[in-house]
């Protein structure tokens, strides 16, 4: 039992899941995100649905030994084309925190693959109509950005948009009021700084961003439990340092 008020679950951050033209901090490589699931997959962790976290919060509620969320901003097309088929290897979903304007643009998620993805378990979030930093808008575009977006998306892909996560992880009071006012049950942060999750911030939780530019090392670093260093070894191709951490329970 994990609750009320208090869970440990890391949620996790991604982008984009392709090979940077940059080197950007937003850009995972395909290799570099199997490996990092492939590690969750090996250490026990499971995914869980925000639904299940929000009851834990308000309620208690019995969740996997090692939870986990898995999310994903902005709704770029290799989520489909690259994230997808190598969470289904290893039986994970994620979540899509979709900007309702980007839906079907070029290099974006359409409507079908957004289904497609839904029907194997994955849920929807927003993240707006227009990405835009909410906190600088005025009240009616504000209110626009967090309650309209959810309408949009709901109407376009008739699947239920229950959580919000806020562009460049600005929000204040007003915008929280928002979400809370449009019917999410929980908003999500940008990025943080622990896996632990409380009821008096279930509109701001707290993600874990993965960087383009983390090892293994790095991404074992945003995980409260660690498991059998040997299957890390076998894991990386790279070279990194074995962690010595002690498994957890």
């Amino acid at each position: 039992m994990q609750g009320p008020k208090a869970a440990t679950v890391p949620i996790l951050l991604y982008h984009r899941i392709a090979i940077s033209p940059i080197n950007s901090r937003y850009y995972v490589t395909p290799a570099n995100f199997e490996a990092q699931i492939q590690l969750l997959h090996g250490w026990e962790y499971q995914a869980i649905s925000t639904g299940m976290l929000v009851r834990a919060l308000t309620q208690g509620a019995e969740l996997p030994p090692r939870p986990v969320i898995i999310t994903f901003d902005d709704g770029h097309l290799d989520n489909y084309t690259a994230a997808f088929p190598i969470m289904q290897k290893y039986g994970f979903t994620g979540i899509l925190y979709l900007v309702s304007n980007y839906l079907g643009v070029d290099e974006y998620l359409d409507v079908e693959q957004v289904q497609q993805m839904h029907q194997a378990g994955w849920e929807v979030g927003s993240h707006s109509i227009h990405h835009l930093d909410i906190t600088r808008l005025k009240p009616d575009a504000q209110r626009q950005e967090v309650v309209d977006s959810r309408k949009r998306l709901e109407a376009a892909l008739g699947i239920p948009v229950e959580t919000f996560a806020y562009p460049f992880g600005e929000y204040n009071r007003a915008a929280i009021g928002y979400v809370k006012f449009a019917g999410y049950s929980a908003g999500m942060n940008a990025t943080g700084y622990t896996a632990d999750q409380y009821s008096n911030n279930l509109y701001a939780l707290q993600r874990l961003e993965v960087k383009g530019q983390d090892d293994l090392n790095s991404f074992v670093r945003l995980l409260p439990w660690h498991g059998d260093p040997v299957f890390l070894a076998g894991v990386s191709s790279s070279g990194v340092t074995i962690p010595t951490d002690t498994p957890a329970p």
